[in-house]
């Protein structure tokens, strides 16, 4: 079986956050680090060298391929903060519906910039989610 290409690693979080030129984006990265940590209660850990993850859970594929993967997470990209949501979209239509701005991929959450969003419906999608994830990998 082969691993996962990313990694939890044990660098910086605050290290890699700090080193983000563009400063919206450093400031919208440090936003989303506290959302994410004060609704999981968890520490942020990095995963490869570009995603804060928070939490982890072992998830196994019919295949039988295994391994371990954090509960919800985001990276700050060059075209866009992406977060990761894995419970992924399906029963989230309403949060999404206030959002605001933003764009989905399957377990992917798209947005240029915290201030096209809000924050409180952003907040309950995470708490949500990671309630969902929490439920069904225990």
């Amino acid at each position: 079986m082969t691993e996962n290409k990313t990694q939890l690693t044990g660098a910086s979080v605050i290290d890699f956050l700090n080193s983000i030129e563009n400063e919206k984006k450093r400031q919208d990265s440090f936003t989303t680090l506290k959302l994410m940590q004060d609704v999981t209660g968890e520490e942020p850990q990095m995963w490869g060298d570009s995603i804060v993850g928070f939490g982890r859970y072992h998830y196994k594929y019919a295949n039988g391929r295994e391994g371990e993967w954090f509960v919800v997470g985001f990276s700050p990209r060059k075209q866009n903060l992406t977060l990761y949501i894995m419970a992924g979209f399906d029963n989230y239509d309403a949060l999404l519906n206030q959002l605001g701005k933003h764009k989905t991929g399957k377990s992917c959450l798209y947005i240029n910039k915290i201030a096209d969003i809000d924050t409180g419906m952003l907040k309950e999608l995470v708490k949500q989610s990671v309630a969902h994830m929490r439920e069904t990998n225990t």
